[in-house]
């Protein structure tokens, strides 16, 4: 009698909770777009642009779209200025599964400059960095999906937003030691998996445990945070690094959009507490370093280890300051509040195989996997990514990558407990999060140097970690085929 008393009440609250942590997720998850390679433009020969369409002379063989842009880019290398733009254009869809199907298009515009001190005033080893960004579009995940891990790792809130802003000065000998400080994006650094940035899935960039556990997402795309870093290498095959940064990249952590309470990027808030990640990381072969003789095409290896720490107060996922269920009816409703969260991490890129003749041809595979025994205090208790890339697959084809990867999510256990709570006191029977998987297949088609077309499949399990779906609340959103293609442009 007790638990029918509540029943629509209760049947509300379950729904609004599952929705809600996966639509939160949705809109803070942070991925990593196409990487620039503008630390390779600085020495680069662009094809001349004389003309109005003299760009058109050099298309064959220039690595960006606009060449030397009518001379723009030579001046700017002149006073040790580089410049990149990059379009990246895709459109994404469900065939099956979700809340309903259909496609979104979405894209994104970089905008990033350097200024090299030791070209610009002969003054040696700072580089700095300013970076812009262009997001428009839909949210394929939100609107259609209602997935933890979310399909692409380029959508945000439309708006032109200022990213990162930057200075890095490298220090002793063979550039031992470098400390950057401003206004920083982690996902450029941190928890990277080189061969991971092939996939178009949000979570092989910055991963879901983070996105999902960390106050506005944590520092990542499209968001940043002022903050200091240091990167040392006592020896050649060891990295070190170190940083604290603000801990939380907006002012505000009060349950709405971080994006759109620094819309455009302008805000520079401190007072969010503190963020310190560490990270080392082991590579062979070393910068600097000869191979062993016989190994002239080493296979080589880079492995990861770190670890970050939040000194922010984070909410209960079960239990309110009473120490009675959330789901109670008779509780107030403010949870419990935790000081501190943190979580630990290892990432391994490594090169099985490798061609005799065409050492182009390659295999690479790679896994990261991250954790926190705080389970009382986050969404997501365990991330895993991981996959298999082959560069070259065909002989015809060098500069083309076909990779298979995969995603794991598990939702804490406090979460869980809570929903079987908000189940005992409605006597409703709705589904209990419990993890998200997913696999992708991806091609990346190296068309000319300066253009990239990218077919891509995933699928998608148990969406939402088992959310319910919003038409009927005893139900779950079931599995999702999500196709589509992205496209990069380099100009």
């Amino acid at each position: 009698m007790d638990g029918l008393m509540y029943h629509p009440v209760k049947l509300l609250k379950i729904v609004l909770f599952g929705l809600c942590s996966v639509l939160l997720s949705s809109g803070q998850v942070h991925a990593i777009p196409p990487p620039s390679h503008i630390s390779d433009m600085a020495d680069e020969e662009f094809a001349k642009s004389e003309g109005v369409f003299g760009f058109l002379s050099g298309i064959n063989r220039s690595s960006v779209l606009l060449g030397d842009m009518w001379g723009l880019r030579t001046k700017l290398s002149s006073y040790g200025i580089s410049l990149a733009i990059i379009e990246t254009v895709e459109n994404f869809g469900n065939v099956t599964g979700g809340t309903q199907t259909g496609y979104r298009f979405d894209g994104l515009t970089q905008v990033i400059g350097q200024l090299d001190t030791q070209r610009a005033f002969n003054f040696y080893g700072g580089l700095a960095n300013v970076s812009f960004l262009n997001l428009w579009g839909g949210n394929l995940s939100v609107a259609n999906l209602e997935t933890l891990q979310t399909a692409s790792g380029i959508v945000g809130n439309p708006s032109v937003r200022l990213w990162e802003l930057w200075y890095d000065q490298k220090l002793l000998d063979q550039n031992r030691l470098s400390i950057r400080i401003g206004q920083q994006s982690l996902d450029q650094e941190w928890i990277v998996s080189s061969n991971a940035l092939y996939f178009v899935n949000t979570m092989f960039g910055w991963p879901m445990l983070p996105s999902a556990d960390m106050p506005s997402g944590g520092p990542a795309y499209p968001l940043s945070s002022l903050g200091i870093r240091f990167k040392a290498r006592p020896i050649n095959e060891l990295t070190i690094l170190a940083g604290v940064f603000n801990g939380n990249p907006v002012k505000n952590d009060n349950g709405t959009d971080p994006q759109s309470q620094n819309r455009h990027g302008t805000s520079f808030p401190l007072d969010g507490g503190g963020l310190f990640i560490a990270e080392l990381q082991y590579s062979y072969p070393a910068v600097g370093s000869m191979v062993k003789p016989d190994e002239a095409n080493a296979l080589g290896w880079t492995y990861k280890i770190g670890g970050w720490y939040n000194t922010n107060d984070f909410a209960d996922m079960r239990v309110d300051q009473d120490g009675l269920s959330l789901a109670n009816p008779y509780s107030s409703g403010a949870p419990l509040q935790h000081q501190g969260n943190y979580a630990l991490y290892a990432v391994a890129d490594k090169l099985i195989w490798r061609h005799d003749q065409y050492p182009d041809r390659n295999l690479s595979v790679f896994a990261r996997v991250m954790g926190t025994p705080l389970g009382d205090r986050n969404l997501i208790s365990v991330s895993v990514n991981a996959g298999l890339l082959m560069h070259s697959p065909f002989r015809n084809r060098p500069f083309d990558t076909v990779g298979l990867g995969y995603g794991l999510a598990v939702v804490s256990s406090s979460v869980a407990q809570s929903e079987r709570d908000a189940i005992q006191y409605s006597g409703n029977a709705t589904p209990v999060q419990s993890s998200e998987s997913f696999i992708e297949l991806t091609y990346q088609y190296q068309l000319k140097q300066w253009i990239q077309i990218q077919p891509d499949l995933q699928y998608v399990f148990n969406p939402g970690a088992g959310v319910p779906l919003p038409s009927s609340p005893t139900s779950r959103v079931q599995n999702e085929l999500v196709l589509g293609i992205r496209t990069n442009i380099f100009f």
